[in-house]
């Protein structure tokens, strides 16, 4: 599968943006879909995911602010951003973990993910 993430920007702290990543491919569907994010001179770190039947788990950093979502029918994983602040800047990437026909596991580990898109970067000023 092939991923492409796009919807960044510079906003101010307060504001909000939606991330998306479409997917090549007919199976998008047995994929667990992850955002991670990159900030300069850190590890990839993870954001949220979200697996086929819609369960999802986040970062403590972003709970309550930052709300994963995808359309298997569109093959498009979504992030949606709230209260963004200075802390939220970074290059953000999707990844997926494929899971197979009934697979449905939730993981926050760079290693479990196959496939990355080419990120998109997010600045938020103070």
């Amino acid at each position: 599968v092939q991923l492409q993430a796009s919807g960044g920007g510079l906003v101010q702290a307060g504001d909000s943006l939606r991330l998306s990543c479409a997917a090549s491919g007919r199976t998008f569907s047995r994929y667990t879909m992850g955002w991670f994010r990159q900030a300069p001179g850190k590890e990839r770190e993870f954001v949220a995911a979200i697996n086929w039947a819609g369960s999802t788990l986040y970062a403590d950093s972003v709970k309550g602010r930052f709300t994963i979502s995808r359309d298997n029918t569109k093959n498009t994983v979504y992030l949606q951003m709230n209260s963004l602040g200075p802390e939220d800047t970074a290059v953000y990437y999707c990844a997926a973990d494929f899971q197979g026909a009934f697979g449905s596991r939730l993981s926050g580990k760079v290693d479990e993910y196959e496939h990355w898109g080419q990120g998109t970067q997010v600045t938020v000023s103070s």
